[in-house]
């Protein structure tokens, strides 16, 4: 296998794990375009409005 489809296989594993379809989206059309085949490969199916790769801050607790 290319060294180069590896690496968006690998790339594409984690944006999966991560859940940001959107990124999944982009690597699977890169895969499609080095002509790797992408039909027995799941995809992310939530659709998310914004991706962040940082989580939110904790919100601080009022003291009352």
């Amino acid at each position: 296998m290319n060294n180069k489809i590896e690496a968006l296989l690998a790339e594409r594993q984690g944006y999966v794990i991560r859940n940001l379809p959107l990124r999944v989206a982009l690597v699977d059309a890169m895969l499609r375009k080095l002509g790797h085949d992408l039909e027995a490969r799941e995809t992310a199916s939530i659709e998310v409005e914004t991706e962040t790769a940082v989580a939110p801050k904790a919100k601080r607790k009022r003291v009352q």
